[in-house]
């Protein structure tokens, strides 16, 4: 059995899955932000509860939103602060007695898309996901690309190139980031972007569903907002196909959800592309919000059969 957890800040979901990759088991509790034994103390108890009800001792991966150390395997995770700095994957290992793998939570996602069936044999996967923040993950040949800082996918934290801060037109807002620099995209292309740039333009505060409403009820300044938010996504996507090449884009997250952007992204994106580039294609996730902890199972798939206990 392969079990996933998908640890966020305010909940732990867990999934088994059985050696045809079939769903065999679900549960989902609140996570313990502020006591890091606690949260030992919930993991572990909910492996050995589904070991005792497979009767196997399962592979273990979590997904988390943050990166683990690859020097000295501390966590670096700004909504779970109990983990932060701690040697979770270790603390575990010594619990649980077998190996577990810790994984970003972007990287799940990837991983999930690209072991679906019909993107299996591609060459490369790019998941974006458009959420509270922004970031991504690269998928090459089935496995993922973490990069010698575990950085890879980090598309949160490049900043906004001179096209887009262009586009934003006048008076453009630049906005501080979490990581302690100014102008990353997390703070533009996320959800929380979406708002934050609507507040800005129009002084008026609403949620992104209210603007994609108005949007889609023809109101004028949601309809200026989406143009523009769009543009800047276009320019921003072109920047990192370029870098990347990928043969397919996957998007999950709040915001994958507004089906315009799909009709929209591949004629802005191409205009931004050097002249023997095409858009790859870009579609909806599959798998929702079971991408990360479906993701996280997944990270052991090549570790061999689980043992009788």
């Amino acid at each position: 059995m392969y079990y996933g957890f998908d640890i966020g800040g305010t909940k732990i979901e867990f999934a088994a899955f059985d050696h045809q990759l079939k769903c065999c088991a679900k549960k989902r509790v609140p996570t313990p932000t502020q006591d890091y034994l606690v949260l030992l103390d919930t993991i572990s108890s909910i492996v050995v509860e589904h070991d005792t009800k497979f009767g196997v001792k399962g592979f273990v991966g979590l997904g988390i939103p943050g990166m683990e150390n690859p020097i000295d395997g501390r966590v670096l995770t700004v909504n779970i602060p109990a983990a932060s700095n701690r040697t979770l994957r270790k603390d575990l290992e010594e619990r649980l007695q077998r190996r577990v793998q810790i994984e970003n939570d972007a990287n799940c996602f990837a991983i999930s898309e690209a072991w679906d069936e019909e993107f299996r044999e591609l060459p490369s996967v790019l998941g974006l996901i458009l959420g509270t923040g922004f970031g991504g993950g690269l998928v090459y040949n089935g496995s993922i690309f973490r990069g010698a800082n575990h950085l890879a996918g980090e598309f949160g934290h490049l900043r906004l190139s001179i096209d887009a801060w262009f586009t934003l037109g006048e008076n453009p807002p630049l906005f501080d980031c979490g990581c302690g620099k100014s102008g990353c995209l997390d703070n533009y292309l996320s959800g929380r972007g979406f708002e934050a740039l609507y507040a800005h333009y129009f002084k008026r505060k609403k949620t992104a569903q209210e603007i994609i409403a108005d949007f889609d009820a023809g109101e004028e300044h949601a309809i200026e907002h989406v143009e523009r938010f769009i543009e800047v996504m276009a320019i921003s996507f072109a920047n990192i196909f370029t870098a990347n090449d990928p043969h397919l884009v996957v998007l999950g997250g709040g915001l994958s959800n507004f089906d315009y952007l799909y009709q929209e992204l591949p004629q802005r994106i191409e205009s931004y592309l050097i002249d023997v580039a095409h858009c790859p294609k870009i579609v909806k996730a599959k798998y929702g919000d079971s991408g990360g902890v479906r993701g996280a199972a997944f990270l052991n798939i090549q570790e061999g059969t689980a043992q009788p206990l």
